[in-house]
């Protein structure tokens, strides 16, 4: 069990009927997982799917690991570092904690064929998805997970399920592609600058981050028919896209 890792196994197998309903497993699913641990998920999905890639940053878990299913493989290093499957058609993991967003937000257009996501995270990261706008919640993630996907599933999960206990709250929250906007690596760079001085005017945060001029950014708000003191998490998704548009 490793700190820097995140890591909290799942132990309890009672989740796992709740995992396949919300993952919508299916026999010809091809599934990448982040962080098997000890495999308990890893062997539910090996009975029910084509084929498992499993990603593990932990090499001591490689005894537990070793030789799960015939249509499992597992590759053992830093999933934000590597080159992840591209056939995969979902994502269905019970995610470390310290690396959830980025692998998310990274999957929606790094992992073109995932059409369906069923994630354990932090009740907070599972709030923060599909927060709306003008919410404390609300924030660069919140953005763009709206503008690639819809939600299709939500479940509290408890803290006992996993070994040790988390300090936080989880949840399982499931959602499926939709259609990703054009100029998405773009838009990324717009949203993520947008919300990096989050108590700042949006002109000034986009200017702060190198983007743009300040008076751009006014002026293409005022396209949009905002006022140039409009804060990022004012933006619905949608409007994020007119402004990238814009601001081209």
């Amino acid at each position: 069990m490793k700190k820097q890792y995140g890591q909290h196994f799942l132990t309890d197998t009672n989740i796992l009927g709740v995992i396949e309903r919300l993952a919508e497993l299916a026999p010809d699913d091809v599934v990448l997982e982040i962080g098997p641990g000890e495999g308990v998920l890893t062997r539910f999905l090996a009975e029910r799917v084509r084929h498992v890639h499993a990603v593990e940053i932990d090499r001591d878990l490689e005894p537990l690991l070793a030789d799960i299913a015939p249509n499992v493989d597992i590759v053992f290093g830093d999933a934000l570092r590597l080159d992840l499957p591209q056939d995969a058609t979902k994502l269905v993991a019970n995610l470390p904690y310290n690396v959830a967003t980025p692998l998310v937000v990274e999957s929606l257009d790094g992992l073109p064929n995932v059409g369906l996501w069923c994630v354990m995270v932090q009740r907070e990261v599972a709030d923060r998805f599909f927060a709306a706008p003008g919410t404390k919640d609300y924030g660069a993630v919140s953005v763009l997970v709206q503008l690639a996907t819809e939600r299709t599933g939500f479940h509290p999960v408890s803290r006992t399920v996993f070994r040790p206990p988390p300090n936080v709250d989880s949840a399982l929250v499931a959602f499926r592609r939709t259609e990703l906007p054009e100029s998405f690596a773009r838009i990324k760079q717009v949203v993520s600058a947008a919300f990096g001085h989050r108590r700042k005017t949006l002109p000034n945060s986009l200017a702060l981050a190198g983007l743009v001029s300040r008076e751009r950014a006014a002026a293409a708000l005022e396209a949009l028919g905002r006022p140039e003191n409009t804060r990022a998490e004012a933006l619905t998704p949608p409007e994020f896209v007119a402004l990238t548009e814009a601001l081209a």
